[in-house]
């Protein structure tokens, strides 16, 4: 039984399409990220999988249980870090997550609303009203509301969005040993970097489709080889090179580009193309691909 089942999902707002018919199956224990651009419909979808929201058509189950006509069962399988800082400014964060466990039926949870404020380093801050907390503060209590009924669905929807390099590795530690414990975990985030360290598999959605799906070391030997990038103090790229382009930026006197290169031969066949075209080069590396770099390819093939 997959932890998450989506099934044909479809969502539109009026006359936008926010998802064209999404199918995916996140398996239980495993750490998955969901990826793309603004507005390519990953926030619509974890609505949906939360039932915060509904589809228009599709089915979404999590644990085996629909979202929609056994909701009560999906929702306390689940636990959902959402964008936005939703709180209440008149209470403690204690008395918020004794709060929390109210609402999914649990008692006595004490004991672990310490360990899940120990870990999130929120231990000294446990009596003190959320209106005085630090944005990054908050934040921290949404990741400890998500996790106080130890749910076997953990979603992260840009948990580490204008935080802290503190919080960042804090809340990795965290919830990389709930995921080594069995919880399945479910990432959005722009950080690629974080995708590519903690994540096992990857679906990159683009104007609410499916463009990608795959294991991330499949995903990054989409693009064998490494890069190519150099700077041109002098000269433009010549034509015969733009196919290879992976992206361009700098001044008019600095000009900086990364080119796809899938074999070494073709280095130096590279170099006579600029040598030709009378570029003179100041810097050179050849380096790895990347998720980044299957992000931007992938997306840049989608247009």
């Amino acid at each position: 039984m997959a932890a998450i089942q989506i099934t044909n999902i479809e969502k539109s707002y009026q006359s936008l399409k926010a998802l064209g018919g999404v199918s995916l199956s996140i398996e239980e224990g495993e750490f998955f990220g969901l990826l793309g651009p603004n507005g390519a419909g990953k926030t619509t979808l974890i609505s949906i999988i939360a039932g915060l929201n509904r589809a228009d058509a599709g089915s979404v189950t999590v644990q085996g249980h629909d979202v929609v006509t056994d909701y009560r069962a999906a929702r306390k399988n689940i636990g959902v870090v959402p964008q936005e800082l939703v709180f209440d400014p008149f209470f403690t964060v204690r008395e918020t997550l004794r709060m929390q466990s109210g609402y999914f039926g649990v008692k006595n949870n004490d004991k672990w609303i310490d360990e899940v404020m120990d870990n999130l380093d929120l231990t000294n801050k446990a009596d003190v009203n959320m209106r005085a907390l630090s944005g990054g503060m908050k934040r921290r209590v949404l990741v400890a509301q998500a996790l106080v009924h130890k749910p076997p669905v953990i979603v992260l929807d840009e948990p580490t969005a204008g935080v802290d390099v503190e919080l960042r590795q804090t809340l990795w530690k965290f919830i990389a040993r709930l995921n080594k414990e069995g919880h399945t975990v479910v990432l959005t985030t722009h950080y690629l970097e974080e995708a590519q360290a903690l994540c096992n598999r990857v679906a990159m959605l683009k104007a609410g489709k499916v463009v990608a799906l795959d294991s991330m070391s499949a995903l990054i030997k989409r693009i064998s080889g490494s890069q190519m990038k150099f700077t041109l103090a002098q000269g433009d790229l010549p034509a015969n090179l733009a196919p290879l382009l992976i992206s361009h930026e700098g001044s008019v006197v600095d000009k900086q580009y990364l080119l796809r290169v899938t074999d070494y031969a073709e280095v130096e066949p590279i170099l006579a193309s600029l040598r030709t075209a009378g570029c003179v080069m100041e810097d050179l590396q050849l380096q790895q691909a990347d998720l980044e770099d299957v992000f931007l390819q992938i997306m840049g093939d989608q247009q």
